[in-house]
This record gives C-alpha cells, sequence and structure tokens, in this order.
C-alpha cells in the first residue's frame, strides 16, 4: 500500500511556505518552515509528501514534533518515484536572497518560477546528519552558529558589493575589519564550503583588494574540490582555477 508515516516539524518554527500542487515542481507537495536557533534563521524544508495536513496555513506556528503531513512520492519528474521508494526528501537550508523572484525574472526570462523566494534554487543546504550528529556529541553546548562558521573551506571570493541581504540575515557570519571600518568597505571576501554556503564575510576597504573585477576567485582547496566536485562552483582549465557557472550564478544571485 501507500505510506502513511508521519511527518513531523524538526524543531519549534513557523510555516512561511507550503505547495500543495506537485505537478509544479520536482519536489511534489512540500513545505517549508523557519526557525530561529541559537540566533540563527534556519529553514527546514519537507518535500514530496502525499499530502499536506490541511488546516496548516502559511504564518501558522508550529511545535517540535507536530504532525505536519504524511510522507508520499510526490513529484512532477517523468520517472516519478515508485510505492517502494516513498521517502521524505528533508533539507536543512539557509536563504540566500529575499529578492530571488526579481533576480529569476531577469536571469531566466523564459522560465516560470512558481514558488517566489521559496524556489529551490533560492535554499542552501546545510547537511543535516552532520548537524544531528554534532548537536548530540555537544549535547548542550551545540551551537548552530559555531557549526555553521567551521565548515570546510572550498574556496575564498571577493565579491565587488556592499549591500546584499545574507549580510542582515546572517550578521554572526560577518567578520570585522578595522582597516574597512576606516577607509570603507568596498566589498567582501567569502569564504564558501562545498555546497556554495557563505560561512565567513571579511569587509575589505579598497586598499586591500586588487582589480576591478566584480567577482573574484581567490584561492581553492584542492583537496575539498576531489572530495566534493558535484557543484561545479569552480573548475579548472589550462592549470588555472577559475570561478564555473555554477559558481558565478551564486554570486549573482547573492549579491542580486
Amino acid at each position: 500500500g501507500e505510506p502513511t508515516d508521519p511527518v513531523m516539524a524538526s524543531a519549534d518554527g513557523t510555516v512561511v511556505y507550503l505547495s500543495r500542487k506537485p505537478a509544479l515542481s520536482n519536489y511534489g507537495n512540500y513545505l517549508v518552515l523557519r526557525h530561529q536557533i541559537g540566533g540563527v534563521e534556519l529553514y527546514s524544508l519537507y518535500a514530496h509528501l502525499k499530502n499536506v495536513r490541511e488546516d496548516l496555513m502559511i504564518g501558522q506556528a508550529v511545535k517540535a514534533g507536530e504532525l505536519l503531513a504524511l510522507m508520499g512520492r510526490t513529484t512532477n519528474t517523468r520517472e516519478g518515484i515508485s510505492r517502494d521508494r516513498a521517502h521524505v526528501h528533508f533539507e536543512l537550508d539557509l536563504l540566500i536572497n529575499d529578492r530571488f523572484p526579481a533576480w529569476f525574472r531577469k536571469a531566466s526570462p523564459a522560465q516560470r518560477n512558481d514558488h517566489g523566494a521559496w524556489n529551490g534554487q533560492n535554499l542552501l543546504g546545510l547537511d543535516p546528519r552532520l548537524i544531528f550528529l554534532e548537536e548530540r556529541r555537544q549535547t548542550t553546548n551545540f551551537s548552530l552558529l559555531n557549526f555553521i562558521g567551521h565548515q570546510t573551506e572550498l574556496c575564498r571570493v571577493f565579491v565587488r558589493a556592499t549591500r546584499f541581504p545574507w549580510l542582515t540575515r546572517y550578521p554572526s557570519l560577518v567578520q570585522g575589519n578595522p582597516l574597512a571600518g576606516t577607509e570603507g568597505v568596498a566589498g567582501y571576501e567569502i569564504s564558501l564550503n562545498y555546497n556554495g554556503v557563505p560561512f565567513r564575510l571579511i569587509p575589505r576597504a579598497a586598499s586591500e583588494v586588487q582589480g576591478r573585477s566584480r567577482f573574484e576567485l581567490l584561492s581553492v582547496d584542492e583537496g575539498e574540490y576531489r572530495r566534493n566536485p558535484c557543484r561545479g562552483l569552480v573548475v579548472k582549465r589550462g592549470g588555472r582555477w577559475r570561478l564555473g557557472h555554477n559558481g558565478e550564478k551564486l554570486l549573482e544571485l547573492l549579491t542580486f
């Protein structure tokens, strides 16, 4: 038969999005919760749901362990999800940019965006398994902010932009720089993990910056790239590392 497993909230939070139209996304029926955990705005996503609780609405508060939906296999992909592969697609995410709908219209004018800012392209996932294991190991000493801030660096980039939503949504990831405080900020040096999460941002003064490029790749950890190459954020051509298409696309969205 079809699965009847309950899907429950991973933590106290608020419903920020739900889609009961599975044909509109490869997520199928899905919903997103916003959480405030240790000063970090975190989002949990639950997808391929059989159905979402009928009385659940955007803006509604939920408690950890509260029933949200039933597990299912909804999707809009051609191959579908077979009954024996029914599952909950679960993510713990950071939101890239509130202005995603405007960016998407500019970047992909021929494509539809049926989900506003809650399109999966606007969410950067953290590894839930590692978060839960670290939380279990540290118990009451666990800090989500510390976990995010100690990601392994895939690459470091410079963006010639001084105002973008990530800075205000995740201010605790921004480090101080007295020189930029004195001379003014010309842009940000950003450390990205293998999935593109900007986990360390340092404001830079004009005197610390070379070149005039909007985006500049500063360094790459080749060992981390060999372990996690799948996002294609950086590529090596002619013996030189460059930002890949996905890397440039991420920075365009981040700083839009």
